[in-house]
């Protein structure tokens, strides 16, 4: 669900010229979809995926990467890879290793894929081939996998790389008004682990159900989806990371009056947002929220979203 920003991009030429194109998850068809940022030339990329969740687009090299969350019982979700025409299917991180992995974030500089594994109750990152899995940070406090605390629970994940931290949601018990968004460093403190690293900062409490996460670096904004209940939620609700959170500072509500909203992207050059919910509804909008309108409707249960700009 992650930016054109956040990832590399081939130089265009008058023949080879890029184009912006959306992305999204249909998580009850197991499908992921292409179409113009207009909603128009729709194209199904890929079917048979299982509960697919968190999607990003690597345009470099050509690639969409999805998460499937499986069934969380069962500890078999997926991360998946695959070409822009649905050929080369490639499963990166198999069963097994992540109980149910939900949003997903490219840091392309680093090479790294970036999940919340929600029942895992971990936020986790390896590189793009697969490799060097590693639990970054550790919300259990030795529940047993799969975990039932929903306040446990990681969602939604995006990466600073500038400045070397991760942001991530821990969405709570349905419409339950305990839904957090926090902050760390990428690299686990030397001494530390996963389960107690001392340098997670909580940025926001009592969250109806914040979801899907993104940043604006240039004007040093966050952004999220939350899914609960009115009037905090089925919003977009974007803050400052730059504010003082010990005063608990009050996010604006960009958007409002979606059917469970969950993933969010960002297109800084034309200034939108995109939008999906579990009605089956793309939205898109300006980055301050105004000028709103439906894309797509009744396309299924949506989930995640990215926008690119391809050749």
């Amino acid at each position: 669900m992650k930016t054109i920003t956040e990832i590399s991009k081939p130089k265009s030429t008058s023949a080879n010229r890029a184009v912006g194109r959306l992305f999204f998850l249909e998580a009850s068809g197991g499908r992921i979809h292409s179409v113009n940022p207009d909603g128009s030339d729709r194209k199904v990329i890929l079917s048979g995926g299982r509960v697919p969740d968190g999607v990003v687009v690597d345009v470099e090299a050509g690639h969409i990467y999805w998460t499937n969350m499986g069934v969380p019982s069962k500890n078999d979700g997926s991360i998946e890879r695959v070409d822009f025409d649905g050929k080369n299917r490639v499963t990166i991180i198999g069963e097994g290793k992540t109980f149910t992995p939900k949003q997903l974030h490219l840091e392309k500089r680093s090479g790294k894929l970036y999940w919340c594994d929600r029942e895992g109750m971990r936020v986790m990152r390896a590189n793009l081939d697969g490799s060097n899995i590693e639990s970054l940070v550790d919300t259990s406090k030795g529940d047993a996998r799969p975990g039932i605390d929903l306040t446990k629970w990681c969602v939604g994940i995006t990466v600073d790389p500038d400045r070397g931290q991760i942001y991530w949601t821990q969405k709570g018990p349905d419409d339950a008004g305990k839904g957090r968004i926090f902050r760390a460093k990428i690299d686990i403190p030397n001494g530390e682990t996963a389960a107690n690293r001392p340098d997670i900062e909580l940025l926001f409490d009592g969250l109806p159900e914040p979801i899907d996460l993104e940043l604006d670096l240039k004007n040093r904004f966050i952004y999220w989806t939350d899914r609960g209940d009115p009037p905090r939620g089925n919003t977009v609700n974007r803050a400052s990371i730059d504010a003082d959170f010990t005063k608990h500072p009050t996010p604006d509500i960009l958007l409002t009056h979606l059917m469970e909203g969950i993933g969010i992207a960002l297109d800084f050059k034309g200034n939108r947002m995109f939008l999906t919910d579990l009605a089956g509804t793309i939205y898109s909008a300006k980055l301050d929220g105004t000028e709103k309108k439906p894309l797509l409707v009744a396309q299924g249960n949506l989930t995640g979203i990215a926008y690119a700009e391809v050749s």
